[in-house]
């Protein structure tokens, strides 16, 4: 399918020998249709960009070319990576942040994600949101936006755990350990680890630590831990201890 290219003068080359192991999602946080998204995406001043654009009625716009290296994840770190952009192809969706995904906007998402990690190999545990990499940051794609639907299709992760199913008492440091092998920055304070890993994987809940966050992300660090899908390379933008250069 031919998609309509909007080109963006933000983004540069990859680094020598990076994966693409990893989509990243988000939501634009704008009014006003796809336009104003598209054009603060493809205006250099912005200074950000990603790799596609879907509007509210499933339009689609490629702004950069998946072999170079957009600017969309900014600071954030997933399975110890604390180049994300490096490493992903990011994906904007026209909403205002809290208003429903369309339905024709999911649809087109379906259909671009299963070519994109097509074409990169990427697996479903690699498509991750931007509250994921970046917590206490970002909150995007947001609570509303049904990584479930995605799950279902094979294009995503979701612990499917039974809520009435016996659990773990509430820990805080086994809960660290399980979210850092399922891909989450862990040395987090625990109130913002909790927000971005209930965020991904279990948006209704509230509170404080619970059996219920206990079990999804045990389930999520079994099934599918971050060294699972993340392939072995290091960044010459980052120092030894993964931070920027």
């Amino acid at each position: 399918m031919t998609r309509p290219v909007r080109p963006s003068p933000n983004h540069g080359p990859r680094p020598e020998g990076a994966p693409v192991d990893l989509v990243v999602i988000h939501y634009t946080a704008m009014t006003g249709g796809w336009g104003p998204s598209l054009k603060r995406l493809t205006d250099k001043e912005s200074g950000v960009s990603a790799h596609w654009l879907i509007g509210e009625g499933g339009e689609c716009f490629q702004m950069v070319d998946e072999s170079r290296r957009a600017w969309h994840a900014g600071v954030g770190t997933w399975g110890g990576d604390g180049d994300v952009n490096s490493r992903s192809v990011g994906i904007e969706l026209s909403n205002d942040g809290a208003s429903p995904f369309a339905a024709a906007q999911m649809d087109a998402l379906e259909e671009l994600l299963r070519g994109i990690m097509d074409r990169h190999g990427i697996a479903p545990e690699g498509v991750i949101g931007h509250s994921c990499s970046a917590p206490g940051r970002k909150i995007d794609p947001g609570p509303r936006f049904d990584w479930r639907r995605l799950a279902r299709s094979g294009l995503a992760v979701w612990s499917d755990l039974d809520p009435s199913a016996p659990s773990a008492a509430p820990d805080e440091t086994t809960f660290r350990d399980d979210a850092r092998i399922a891909g989450f920055d862990a040395h987090q304070p625990i109130d913002i680890l909790l927000e971005s890993v209930r965020l991904r994987h279990r948006p209704w809940l509230t509170g404080p630590l619970s059996p219920a966050d206990m079990a999804a992300i045990a389930d999520v660090a079994t099934r599918w831990p971050a060294a699972g899908h993340m392939r072995a390379w290091r960044s010459p933008l980052l120092d030894r201890r993964g931070r920027r250069a």
